[in-house]
């Protein structure tokens, strides 16, 4: 679709029928709500302009894409920091109060409990870790796509992700095997 776009600017249509909602998900649940739509549209613009740097002998476009909104995320960085500052800070969520302690799953209240300690967590990695961690988390990219969508070498996916594992069992203060 995308090397047809070079001749038929029309059928960059289904790139972003394809992807959009997907990367839309992931840019609300970095920058928020109020971001998602502009990092969306601003991902698929950058996109459009450099698609004849696209290398065609890759079969899916979405590190592609999503190293595209990582970049302009990055330029969203304070905003991001705020957020999850601003999801550390915050209770429970409203639905969970009103619930008996036996009513709630171990899953679920460890979850909620969990939330704010990881946001908190989140806002203090550097920005290359918090991205090479959402990418593989949030994304479901492979390391492989990740490491495609940041332009780093895998081995560089896999050291980040292993320094981002300890620095989050020690922030959160979880055993080894939870993360």
């Amino acid at each position: 679709m995308i090397e047809a776009s070079l001749t038929a600017p029309e059928r960059f249509a289904g790139v972003f029928d394809r992807h959009a909602d997907e990367i839309h998900a992931y840019a609300g649940r970095r920058l928020g709500p109020e971001h998602a739509d502009d990092v969306t549209a601003e991902t698929f613009l950058v996109a459009f302009r450099k698609r004849h740097r696209y290398d065609a002998s890759r079969p899916d476009a979405r590190p592609w894409l999503y190293g595209i909104a990582a970049n302009l995320i990055s330029g969203h960085r304070r905003s991001e920091i705020r957020r999850l500052r601003a999801l550390a800070r915050a209770p429970r969520d409203a639905d969970e109060r009103g619930l008996h302690e036996e009513e709630r799953g171990a899953e679920r209240a460890s979850a909620a409990v969990l939330r704010p300690a990881l946001a908190a967590a989140l806002a203090r990695l550097s920005t290359a870790e918090r991205d090479v961690l959402l990418l593989v988390a949030w994304a479901d990219l492979s390391y492989e796509e990740a490491a495609e969508a940041l332009k780093i070498p895998i081995g560089t996916v896999r050291s980040r992700l292993h320094r981002v594992r300890a620095k989050l069992r020690r922030h959160l203060d979880l055993p080894e095997e939870n993360l």
